[in-house]
């Protein structure tokens, strides 16, 4: 029988010592409700059989991340599955090897430090062909200005007070220019980015468009709530109408995105959503 091992990241707030707001102070990063989507997510998880291991805040360090991804490669045998929900900050920085169209490097904003797409791209190739890989990613992948002006323009209409999972593209700004030499150096150890071959398939859900923000809330974050309302219905034959699903759901400000990479698996695709 086929394995399903599930990995859940859930980041509060990150530790300040390491990121800096636009004045060089220390930024917190602060977000309300993502532990409470790696819980839903790893509860879902083990309903569905994965064995499940969950990395909160603190816990959510790029080492431990890392390691359990890592740990998860060398287990899974073609034919298996690994499910890695990620709820937190997304953002960018400075590409230095030229291998981005748009010159920058996105990343998921863990606990301790960034953890660039480059070094995601590396660990996906250590799973043997025939894995499946499902990616959910509660985020936003941006820190532009057009970003910031539309998170503005949103909460203005909707006379709310919004959190949104984005860094803010200052506090990017002053944290790769404090930590200049780590990220360079990531991004030296990881030449190859997203140019390495994947010989599993990799689907990616994440929570909007490159050019939006993701909202969080207070019990999950917007996708992840239109998530577990679409499963709940279990209409969704494969992932595509799954996506479809959730999309219908959410405003026109934030659209969530599919993605898939590796190595073609159109069974894969076309499974009932979360069946190992």
């Amino acid at each position: 029988m086929a394995k399903g091992i599930s990995i859940h990241i859930g980041i509060n707030t990150v530790d300040s010592s390491h990121y800096a707001d636009e004045n060089g102070q220390p930024w917190d990063g602060a977000l309300m409700a993502c532990e409470f989507d790696a819980k839903d997510m790893q509860k879902l998880a083990k309903a569905k059989k994965f064995e499940a291991q969950m990395l909160l805040t603190q816990q959510a360090t790029a080492a431990n991340v890392i390691a359990a991804i890592t740990a998860a490669a060398s287990k899974l045998q073609s034919g298996d599955m690994l499910l890695l929900t990620y709820s937190g900050h997304g953002s960018q920085v400075d590409d230095k090897t030229n291998e981005e169209n748009d010159g920058k490097d996105e990343t998921w904003v863990l606990y301790d430090r960034e953890l660039l797409d480059d070094e995601l791209y590396v660990l996906w190739s250590k799973f043997k062909k025939g894995v499946r890989i499902l990616v959910l990613s509660d985020s936003c992948h941006s820190g532009t200005v057009a970003k910031a002006i539309q998170m503005n323009t949103v909460a203005r209409a909707t006379s709310q007070t919004f959190r949104f999972r984005g860094m803010p593209p200052e506090a990017a700004k002053a944290t790769y220019q404090k930590n200049k030499k780590l990220y360079d150096g990531l991004q030296t150890a990881n030449p190859k980015g997203d140019k390495v071959k994947v010989n599993a398939r990799v689907l990616l859900f994440s929570g909007c468009q490159d050019q939006q923000f993701s909202q969080d809330g207070d019990r999950n974050g917007l996708f992840t709530e239109n998530l577990k309302k679409a499963l709940k219905k279990g209409a969704a034959k494969n992932y595509k109408a799954l996506h479809k699903q959730i999309a219908t759901a959410m405003p026109p400000w934030q659209v969530p995105n599919y993605f898939a990479t590796g190595a073609a698996n159109p069974t894969f695709e076309a499974q009932k959503p979360f069946v190992i």
